[in-house]
């Protein structure tokens, strides 16, 4: 359909897939994908994947890890190659988590994500291919400062708030990614209101926000708005630099035909402004995050979530081989 929704948005914005079902991604062909713990959880737990499994495991085997650190190591394979198999179906860049219980370690985070490009690189995978993917703590950010000063791209996540932006911004950081859909859902809470018009959606504006910011400081971190609801919410943000959509809602904007047009752009930003920015010290961002409960809760929560995801992957695993046992097919 020539004049879906979605066509006309890849016009205006980089979609990227938010999902690691090789299946979806052949299907929409995006530019880039993004995966998280709960998404490789999800993709393990589908007997299609069940080779890549026994593959990711019996290395590690190979590697001498045993017990716990077997299961660690599984999930590091495991994750590297969904992303692997990833690239093989788009044409751009995938970005890979760093184990979400590192996100307040900055010298553990860096060691990890050197590690997952390590695996890669066993893959033939350059770096230029790989987004490493960070929750945006202060320490997960300082992570980033050191991984881009050394030419390795990252990707910011869990990002709700202009303070993680500004901080992103400061580190240098490739690309980050705000959550909109989990910021509406927390107002929606907090002001018990059962929805809002697009254009007062706290999700959408948030990322507005960060975008005007950006492009009036003449900042080149790339913005990629995640975590959709609905394909207004898409819609509502159609221009972002990029926007990292579901399979579900890339099928919702495929069989869309409303004229879509640009709700973002750099020349209807902000004037550009010469003035230094100064930037946030650990205390500015820590008082400022403190003072921001939806972007403390949001943050802390969306942490457990990915370390519970890894949680239950590491549980799926050991039910899978079984203490000691070879692999049943």
């Amino acid at each position: 359909m020539t004049h879906s929704a979605l066509n006309q948005l890849k016009n205006l914005t980089t979609i990227v897939a938010d999902s690691s079902d090789l299946t979806a991604i052949e299907k929409f062909r995006p530019l880039d994908a993004t995966t998280n713990p709960s998404l490789i959880t999800a993709a393990a737990s589908q007997p299609d994947n069940m080779q890549l499994i026994e593959e990711a495991h019996l290395q590690a085997q190979q590697e001498g890890y045993v017990s716990d650190e077997l299961i660690e190591r599984t999930i590091d394979i495991l994750t590297v190659k969904f992303g692997a198999e990833i690239l093989k179906l788009i044409e751009g860049r995938v970005s890979t988590e760093v184990d979400a219980a590192l996100s307040y370690d900055t010298d553990a985070t860096v060691a990890k994500a050197k590690e997952l490009l390590a695996l890669y690189s066993q893959y033939g995978v350059g770096q230029d291919r790989i987004l490493i993917k960070i929750a945006s703590t202060w320490e997960g950010i300082q992570a980033a400062k050191i991984l881009e000063a050394e030419g390795i791209h990252c990707n910011l996540t869990l990002l709700f708030g202009l303070h993680q932006a500004q901080a992103c911004a400061d580190a240098n950081v490739t690309l980050i990614s705000p959550f909109v859909g989990r910021i509406l859902d927390w107002y929606k809470k907090a002001e018990n209101v059962d929805s809002y018009p697009i254009d007062q959606d706290p999700g959408v504006l948030s990322v507005k926000q960060i975008y005007h910011y950006y492009k009036q400081h003449g900042i080149k971190t790339e913005i990629m708005g995640a975590s959709f609801r609905s394909i207004d919410q898409v819609l509502g943000l159609a221009g972002c630099d990029l926007l990292t959509v579901a399979p579900n809602l890339l099928e919702g904007l495929k069989n869309d035909t409303r004229e879509v047009a640009a709700q973002l752009s750099v020349n209807h930003a902000y004037p550009h402004t010469e003035h230094p920015i100064n930037p946030l010290t650990e205390a500015g961002f820590k008082s400022q995050i403190e003072h921001d409960l939806m972007s403390t809760q949001l943050l802390q929560g969306g942490i457990d979530g990915f370390i519970k995801a890894r949680e239950q992957l590491s549980t799926l695993l050991r039910q899978t081989f079984g203490e000691g046992q070879e692999i049943q097919a």
